[in-house]
């Protein structure tokens, strides 16, 4: 199938820029603020929404990694690499780079669920809209209208390729 580009390097910033001052916008009031990625790409792309935030906003910006097996259809345990204590009464914002069905980030709220927060928030690049899950983003970078069989794969390590693809 062949690889079609979506979002070139420049875009894919430019939403990841555009979702920072979301972010800050639905915040200020806060003396600071977790950014919570999914492992791998969307623990990537945590990172660079991080750093954003950190030029635009007073507040502090913390990042925490939340670890999941996306290849099996059952997460017995989802494991966050953060003390449970950095979360209590603070915004969290959890961060994956596409919604598709909402499974994976329904499997990943489950541990926040358990922590007293502040508030919690999700934001993705990409958006499918093919959920099957109550998950909605409250950060969208880019709202996509794929097939069911399209595949959607998000660039952010790979400098020449960096972007968004279908398959």
């Amino acid at each position: 199938m062949e690889k079609v580009q979506i979002l070139n390097k420049e875009k894919t910033f430019q939403k990841i820029t555009r979702i920072a001052y979301q972010i800050f916008e639905q915040n200020f009031d806060e003396k600071e603020i977790i950014i919570a990625g999914i492992k791998e790409q969307g623990l990537v792309l945590s990172n660079l929404i991080a750093e954003k935030l950190q030029e635009i906003a007073h507040f502090k910006v913390f990042t925490a990694e939340v670890q999941i097996d996306k290849s099996i259809d059952f997460q017995s345990d989802i494991e966050i690499k953060s003390e449970v204590s950095t979360f209590k009464n603070k915004s969290v914002i959890l961060v994956d780079d596409v919604l598709h069905t909402g499974k994976t980030l329904a499997f990943c709220l489950r541990p926040f669920l358990s922590i007293p927060l502040k508030k919690l928030q999700v934001a993705v690049l990409v958006d499918r809209g093919h959920h099957k899950y109550p998950i909605e983003a409250d950060y969208i970078g880019y709202r996509l209208s794929t097939t069911l069989k399209d595949h959607v794969k998000v660039e952010l390590n790979s400098e020449s390729e960096i972007g968004v693809y279908v398959f």
